[in-house]
């Protein structure tokens, strides 16, 4: 099966890999190649420096989704403007629900500082993740990942946070059986149990629904991005026996910067050549560990791929065949 084939028959696709091997690029290309299908596509980025800007050479950052073509949408989030959202909502519940003119300092000191934990910024563009992926307003989703460690962050929190809000869910039924109080005061907390019980299964149902999402065979592509290199293909194998532990429905391999094998019968300088028969070994390797899973070949470009141009080049070069 083609790379074209996997692509088109699911909605949803990742490229993820060590930084700085392609994955952006490829993020890119693919949605642009889909979008001269006639579907319509959002290639979006949570990391916090990615370069979507940079490769479609226009400011998206923290703008929301921006069309760039027809039929082609992109988004980087900005972690900052979720964060302070986070806090303005956390404010308004606890006013809401304990009927507080305004946020005692105790609390909004936590708030602060809470917000302030590198923990934050991912649970904030996980959210955000979450709120695009629910809306289903486009035909294609392409998530240009952080870098592997990161990656496995983000995958893994649906599973941790499901297993913490069953905890915290089961914690409140218990406390709310053994709670005597008088009639009008009980009334009164039952209400505010019921409250905090609803937002809990709010949270666990978006948070159920991104999990789904990530873990359907059906409808999610997850391909690794990988170079002709040993320590590359070494980090790439064992990520993808860590990524198998999260029901990562992993689609294929494509492997970036290929220098043409062809151009050892030409006249080349000599580090050009050694770079070519090195290259050679490694994807001799590839070939062997990774057989069939290698979705694609890659060559090296002539140039950086920003604008347009460049982004419709390296589509036309992944997904040759369209098939």
């Amino acid at each position: 099966m083609s790379l074209a084939s996997v692509i088109t028959q699911r909605p949803y696709v990742m490229f993820g890999g060590k930084g700085g091997l392609g994955k952006t690029t490829f993020s890119a290309a693919t949605a642009y190649w889909l979008a001269e299908q006639g579907k319509k596509v959002l290639v979006f980025s949570v990391d916090p420096q990615a370069s979507l800007s940079d490769i479609f050479q226009q400011d998206i950052f923290g703008k929301g989704p921006v069309q760039i073509k027809q039929n082609l949408y992109a988004q980087e989030i900005d972690a900052d403007t979720h964060i302070k959202a986070y806090q303005n909502e956390i404010r308004q519940k606890i006013l809401d629900m304990y009927g507080f003119e305004q946020v005692p300092e105790e609390i909004e000191q936590y708030i602060q500082a809470a917000s302030a934990e590198p923990a934050m910024e991912e649970s904030a563009i996980f959210d955000a993740v979450v709120d695009i992926i629910v809306a289903g307003s486009y035909d294609y989703y392409i998530y240009d990942l952080v870098p592997l460690g990161h990656a496995l962050y983000y995958l893994s929190m649906a599973k941790v946070y499901d297993e913490w809000i069953n905890r915290i869910t089961k914690l409140r039924e218990e406390m709310r059986e053994y709670e005597e109080m008088v009639s009008r005061l009980k009334s009164e907390k039952t209400t505010d149990e019921d409250q905090i019980l609803s937002e809990l299964s709010y949270i666990k149902g978006r948070i159920n629904a991104s999990s789904r999402i990530l873990t359907d065979k059906e409808k999610t592509a997850f391909f690794f991005v990988v170079v002709p290199e040993e320590m590359i293909i070494l980090d790439t194998q064992k990520a993808a026996t860590l990524f198998a532990q999260f029901d990562v429905p992993l689609a294929g391999y494509v492997v970036n910067r290929v220098v043409p094998h062809e151009l050892l019968q030409q006249e080349i300088p000599p580090y050009l050549r050694n770079r070519i028969e090195m290259q050679g070994r490694y994807m001799q390797q590839i070939q062997n560990d990774l057989g069939a899973q290698v979705q694609a070949y890659v060559p090296e470009l002539e140039r950086d791929v920003t604008g347009l141009a460049m982004i419709e080049k390296l589509a036309h070069i992944m997904y040759a065949d369209g098939k």
